[in-house]
């Protein structure tokens, strides 16, 4: 399976290295290994005009990161994982959100971290779902968009192909209730031991 997490300049670092390790650590524990292929995914390369180097996207607090993939060279994508932090640009992109309702077209699994909730309520992925997102922005959420029924006190809210989780380490929470329901609770819980994380599997 094809894991593909959207990152973007000011994206919430622990929003995708944290789904990043769950994914990456239940590949070596499964048996057959390499049961998910996970990537991040940016809208551009970021290649420099003058040379052939990649340029990093800059996530919160100044952390680089190198996108595996953009928008034109990314493989099919069977989980999509849209990450939050300062989400508020991405909204107002056309190629983002269309992006993101023609992924959700060929998608399984279509998931949010944090605020990434609304740039998938901005491409009308959402519309009529329970959902959540970071407890400081379930106001703004609600308010922003009135169709959607947005809980608070949740780790995650799940509606079958539709995910949504709390902020930040919430994300991992929701990844590894994603491993067990893509595969097995087994290697979800072996995927916490590993990783020595106290896993809140209720929702």
């Amino acid at each position: 399976m094809n894991v593909g997490i959207y990152i973007y300049d000011d994206a919430e670092v622990l929003d995708f290295s944290g789904p990043f390790e769950v994914f990456s650590t239940a590949n070596r524990l499964s048996n057959p290994q390499n049961v998910f292929n996970v990537f991040l995914v940016a809208e551009n390369s970021g290649t420099s005009s003058s040379s052939n180097i990649t340029l990093p996207i800059k996530a919160r607090g100044g952390y680089n990161v190198l996108p595996h993939y953009d928008f034109t060279n990314h493989p099919n994508i069977d989980v999509l994982i849209v990450v939050g932090g300062v989400h508020t640009h991405e909204l107002n992109k056309a190629a983002v959100i269309n992006w993101v309702a023609q992924q959700d077209k060929s998608a399984n699994v279509v998931a949010s971290v944090c605020t990434g909730a609304f740039i998938l309520a901005q491409a009308g992925v959402l519309n009529g779902l329970n959902v959540t997102t970071h407890w400081e922005d379930i106001n703004d959420l609600q308010q922003a968009y009135p169709n959607l029924t947005v809980i608070s006190g949740k780790r995650w809210v799940d509606e079958g192909k539709y995910i949504t989780s709390g902020g930040i380490s919430a994300g991992i929470d929701m990844s590894l209730h994603l491993v067990s329901k893509l595969v097995n609770i087994q290697l979800a819980e072996n995927t916490a031991k590993q990783m020595e994380f106290d896993w809140r599997k209720n929702e």
